[in-house]
């Protein structure tokens, strides 16, 4: 007899990640794609929607290879957040989508709150205006590109592109969709009132549907191009922040649990039982696909910085070594500061014109003070983040992830910055993992994807009350 497996995608900026876990929730097979990323103009970036058409059924039908003997039971969709792929009547992407970290549309940003009024946004959107956010880059559109926003009928998200093409049924989710600058957070759903003031169709944005809703069922002719049986569901899932979450098992059934990621950027994820924005909107408020909320704390270059320094000024030393150099110099970096804003920053100055600096720097320094300082700037980066957290919720403990957490060393300097134990997780498939599991609870096979979930951990990090880094922080908020 067949054994059931649950599918996962997650569509990110490099490729696409496929995978298949059974129904304990354990890995059976992956398959990865890439893709191009576009950069037309100094601070845009783009895809190509029909490279992601091509390459996410490319690695569907290597999974489906790899299945023979496993009954496919569903598909759970993560990817990308805030990017626009503007369909036409035909269905047909009309240009290139304009991706998450495209800094074009300051605007339009300056527009949105112009014409609603930064607090009032906040408090109906849980966050102020971002370059970043699919709302303004519709507006870009409109200002700049008329035509094509003519022969714009639909503006889907990336995942749900991918969705789209699986079934034909053009929706949106919770958690994305609060990602786009013009979701009502507490009505979950598009704040026609907003849209209004902006001259904007409401039916421009897809109909909405819970996290673990069924988009549509796979359809013959994208069964013949992935190799999908025909009518296999397929579930929204969420956003990549809010998937990843899910597969960790973080949710507001554990309010005090949040995670932490030192990927390339660096983010902290806080679950969240009412939409309680920050008065300000420096920490972004979106949904979870648990049907709650969650905060989320963004430095644009946390990993990132690190990977900077080394192709730059250190490309023959290994990433291994720069770090067990770090540790040799001491606690302050002898009074070296780094402010890790290669890219701009999110939170919580919502900047894209900020830029990184070392500043502190002697005749007495060394490479091993810039690298330290390096990693304690990502470091209070993420303290910023964590204080504007704490605020609105009450963290005792995150769930340590991303290339940076495999790092002992750097992971205790941020566990001692931040004031929290930081434990690594057993199990961390990533994105693609929980949209899977949403896929098992959105046909049942679940009642909650917190009931397969491994929680152990490899690893817990506890912070120690005598690392003093207080006044080193002072310099970098100085």
């Amino acid at each position: 007899m067949a054994s059931s497996v649950f599918l996962g995608l997650d569509l990110g900026t490099s490729g696409v990640r496929c995978l298949a876990i059974d129904a304990s929730g354990a890995l059976v097979a992956e398959t990865h794609a890439t893709y191009p990323l576009l950069t037309p103009q100094a601070g845009w970036t783009e895809q190509r929607p029909q490279d992601w058409h091509e390459q996410t059924f490319a690695a569907l039908r290597a999974l489906v290879g790899k299945l023979d003997g496993h009954r496919i039971e569903a598909l759970g969709l993560s990817g990308q957040m805030h990017g626009m792929v503007a369909i036409s009547a035909d269905g047909q992407p009309i240009r290139p989508a304009l991706l998450w970290n495209d800094g074009r549309t300051g605007a339009q940003v300056d527009a949105i709150e112009a014409a609603i009024g930064r607090p009032e946004l906040i408090q109906r959107t849980g966050n102020r205006g971002a370059t970043g956010f699919q709302l303004p880059k519709v507006l870009w559109l409109r200002d700049e590109e008329p035509e094509a926003f003519a022969l714009t009928q639909l503006v889907l998200f990336p995942k749900d592109y991918i969705g789209y093409l699986l079934t034909g049924e053009a929706v949106a989710e919770p958690s994305d969709g609060s990602g786009s600058g013009a979701f009502n957070l507490a009505q979950k759903t598009w704040d026609t009132d907003l849209l209004s003031e902006l001259d904007l169709r409401t039916d421009l944005f897809p109909r909405v549907i819970p996290s673990d809703g069924v988009v549509g069922h796979v359809t013959a002719e994208a069964a013949g191009a992935t190799g999908l049986p025909q009518g296999t569901p397929v579930i929204a899932g969420a956003g990549d922040n809010a998937a990843a979450a899910t597969g960790l098992g973080i949710s507001n059934a554990r309010p005090h649990t949040g995670s932490m990621s030192l990927g390339t950027s660096g983010v902290i994820f806080m679950p969240l039982a009412a939409p309680k924005p920050d008065p300000e909107g420096r920490v972004h408020l979106f949904c979870h696909a648990d049907g709650n909320y969650h905060l989320l704390g963004v430095t644009l270059s946390a990993a990132g910085s690190l990977q900077w320094f080394h192709d730059t000024l250190a490309p023959n030393t290994p990433f291994a070594d720069l770090v067990d150099e770090a540790a040799t110099s001491a606690p302050g970096s002898n009074g070296v500061t780094f402010r890790p804003y290669l890219a701009g920053e999110r939170t919580p100055h919502m900047n894209p014109d900020l830029r990184g600096s070392w500043t502190g720097l002697s005749l007495a320094s060394n490479r091993a003070d810039m690298v330290r300082a390096l990693l304690e700037g990502v470091a209070f980066s993420l303290r910023d983040a964590l204080d504007l957290i704490h605020d609105l919720s009450q963290p005792h403990e995150l769930l340590a992830t991303g290339g940076g957490s495999k790092s002992p060393f750097w992971l205790q300097l941020t566990s001692d910055v931040l004031g929290l134990p930081l434990g690594r997780p057993a199990v961390n498939q990533g994105a693609a993992y929980g949209a899977a599991l949403l896929a098992m609870q959105g046909t049942g096979a679940v009642a909650s994807t917190l009931d397969v979930v491994d929680r152990t951990l490899t690893s817990r990090v506890e912070s120690n009350p005598e690392a003093d880094y207080e006044a080193a922080r002072q310099r970098y908020l100085g």
